[in-house]
Order: structure tokens, then C-alpha cells, then sequence
């Protein structure tokens, strides 16, 4: 139904320990299925609603967000939190409707929902008995 693709995870989880004072800029999520739709909860904490992208091509949609901040005139005493651009991709199975992705932000939590295809969804079939 949902494939994760990020060729930089592992690298990523490994960075994250590396002794420099750095943190590798994640996008952590949540998808799990609520009726007839998947919902992908991604965090991002402190970004500019403005510059959070959504695009879907060939069944993958692609999640883009910034955060930045100014250090004009101000002594950095600590500097953890991750800045730049932050993007996740995944595939979507062919059971998911890429055409109708709905898409929202509150809080730092970016909510989409993905609708799955009609054909996708599970039917009763009526069996009829047959005359001899």
C-alpha cells in the first residue's frame, strides 16, 4: 500500500551519533489506515507553512519542507536543532489515489490524507443460485 524510500536513512541514523554537536535533518512520520484512507503524519516542528511542498509523480509523492533561522547579530551558544531543507519520498501502492491528496498543517504536524482507489476497496460479492 505505502512504500518508504530514502537512500540516505541508514546514513542519516548514523550521523545522528556522530560526536560534532550536529543532528541530520529528519522528517520522522507516522501512516497508518483509517477507513477507506491512509494517513501520513509527518513532524516538522518550526517550519514556515510557505514552504512546505507536496508533489506526486509516477506514484511517488515527495514531502518538502524549510525552517531557518537568523544569526545576524547573536552569539551561538548552542545549535542542535536541524535547519534547511527537510524531504521525504514514498511510493505509493496502486491501491492509493494519488489524485485526490489532501494535505494540512497544524501545530507542526503536517497531516495528509491519501483516499484509496474504489477498486481497491474490498466488496461483497452476492453468490445467486443457479437453475438446473
Amino acid at each position: 500500500m505505502l512504500y518508504r524510500f530514502d537512500p540516505f536513512r541508514d546514513l542519516d541514523r548514523v550521523s545522528e551519533h556522530v560526536p560534532d554537536g550536529r543532528r541530520a535533518r529528519t522528517m520522522p512520520m507516522d501512516a497508518y489506515r483509517v477507513g477507506d484512507e491512509l494517513r501520513v503524519d509527518f513532524d516538522v516542528p518550526g517550519v514556515d507553512p510557505a514552504t512546505i511542498e507536496l508533489t506526486v509523480e509516477k506514484n511517488v509523492l515527495v514531502v518538502s519542507a524549510e525552517r531557518h533561522w537568523s544569526t545576524d547579530g547573536v552569539e551561538i551558544v548552542a545549535n542542535e536543532r536541524p535547519q534547511g531543507r527537510f524531504t521525504r519520498s514514498l511510493f505509493l501502492g496502486e491501491s492509493l489515489d494519488p489524485e485526490h491528496i489532501e494535505a494540512s498543517y497544524t501545530d507542526g504536524v503536517l497531516f495528509v490524507r491519501i483516499p484509496l482507489r474504489q477498486a481497491a476497496t474490498p466488496r461483497r460479492i452476492a453468490v445467486t443460485p443457479t437453475r438446473k
